[in-house]
């Protein structure tokens, strides 16, 4: 269940034009079909209709009993669409940058009541930089997570190695030789000043950075060599399990840290550059 202020309510109508009891251009059909084809969920479920039976007092009622997460996808699923038609129709209807900075700061805090805080602030990192190949890549891991902790492992890898390549790209750095999740990682250290050679710190400190620092490079080879022996990247016998839920999630959770970290020391270096997306070649 998620508890959100009226205000909050009001930014969530005003994004998705809900202010006479629709939902952007949906129909009924539509708006039925977006849910189950998204979702697989009746939006016109009796449990929803706690607000009413609008397509706006829906999707209000959807906010107020479901969980944070997947009221979070949901709301991000929507400003895709949103994003979409708006901008195959009328450019001029798309929204200013802080309107949209506002909207993932909520749904981050919305995602943040059923995830470990590091999640949901490496999904609105992510949005805000235009770098949805992450989003998909965290969504992918968390849904997985219990049904095939395998896949999780491997959509874990990915998100740290898909922020790894747009870094180097976007800085014009040719990309390692092996480009492994622990290839990409040494590439970005030095560029990004993550190098434990590094002499600018306080001495009081320095030690301690260096330790965390090395701990990183640490994590991201047993992420790596987790998603080669215990992923699904390179195929496995049929029915045979290697890793539980636990072990999925230790790979999320580190996975999420590392690419927050190497994001938000991306905004540090480069704060009035765009960390475009760069999809694999």
């Amino acid at each position: 269940m998620v508890t959100i202020k009226r205000s909050e309510m009001r930014q969530i109508d005003q994004v998705f034009g809900m202010e006479g009891g629709y939902v952007l251009d949906f129909s009924n059909r539509t708006f039925s079909e977006f849910f189950e084809d998204e979702f697989g969920i009746n939006i016109y479920d009796d449990k929803y209709h706690v607000r009413g039976s609008s397509k706006a007092n829906l999707l209000r009622g959807f906010i107020d009993v479901e969980d944070g997460y997947l009221v979070g996808k949901a709301l991000r699923k929507l400003y895709d669409y949103r994003s979409g038609t708006v901008a195959v129709r009328d450019a001029a209807q798309l929204l200013p940058e802080d309107t949209q900075k506002q909207f993932y700061q909520l749904v981050a805090r919305i995602e943040s009541g059923a995830n470990p805080p590091v999640l949901g602030s490496l999904s609105n990192a992510a949005q805000v930089l235009n770098f949805d190949t992450v989003t998909r890549d965290i969504e992918r891991a968390l849904a997985s997570a219990d049904k095939d902790p395998e896949d999780a492992v491997t959509a874990a890898c990915s998100t740290v190695e898909s922020v790894c390549r747009s870094i180097l790209i976007e800085l014009g750095l040719g990309l390692p030789e092996k480009k492994d999740i622990k290839g990409l990682f040494a590439a970005v250290r030095k560029p990004l000043g993550l190098g434990t050679d590094r002499d600018d710190l306080d001495p009081l400190i320095a030690d301690d950075v260096r330790k965390i620092l090395n701990g990183l490079a640490t994590v991201i080879e047993g992420i790596g060599s987790l998603r080669t022996h215990g992923g699904d990247a390179h195929g496995r016998e049929r029915g045979y399990t290697r890793i539980d839920r636990r072990i999925a999630s230790l790979a999320i959770h580190s996975a999420s840290t590392v690419a927050l970290f190497l994001i938000e020391t991306w905004q540090r270096r480069h704060p009035a550059r765009e960390l475009k997306l760069h999809t694999a070649a």
